[in-house]
């Protein structure tokens, strides 16, 4: 990817409005991920989602998460995508099989297991941030 084409907004019309929209957006998911899993560890008993967000709500979050980041730049943002990567890669190698994938191991994963927020907040988005940006780059490519 070029830097011109780092810099081009996207074609489609959607919430995300260019590449630093889309990292900023996995930016946040990987910090709501590190600050849960902190405090849940610690004894501190906090939900996934902010205060005031819940799984029907979140879309709004992630809107207010893009419009805040407005005057973040995409170096910045990428820089913060790597640095959170790595933590939580290092924090997510400090489990084990048990815990990763028994439902209920930890009573702060409800009833699913802790693998389950792992993967939504690191690899499901990140698939879906190649797949948009991939998207987009087809369209640019083809102007």
């Amino acid at each position: 990817m070029s830097d011109q084409e780092k810099k081009e907004n996207f074609i489609d019309d959607d919430r995300d409005k260019n590449l630093r929209d889309v990292i900023v957006h996995l930016v946040h998911w990987q910090d709501l991920l590190l600050v849960w899993l902190r405090a849940n560890q610690a004894g501190e008993k906090r939900n996934f989602l902010p205060d005031g967000y819940n799984w029907k709500t979140y879309p709004q979050m992630n809107i207010e998460v893009k419009n805040e980041n407005q005057d973040t730049g995409l170096e910045d943002s990428l820089d913060n995508l790597g640095r959170n990567h790595r933590k939580l890669m290092e924090k997510i190698e400090g489990f084990n099989e048990e815990e990763l994938f028994t439902k209920k191991y930890y009573s702060w994963t409800g009833t699913t297991n802790l693998a389950s927020y792992i993967i939504s907040s690191t690899s499901s988005h990140y698939d879906w941030a190649i797949k948009k940006i991939r998207k987009n780059l087809r369209i640019y490519r083809k102007k």
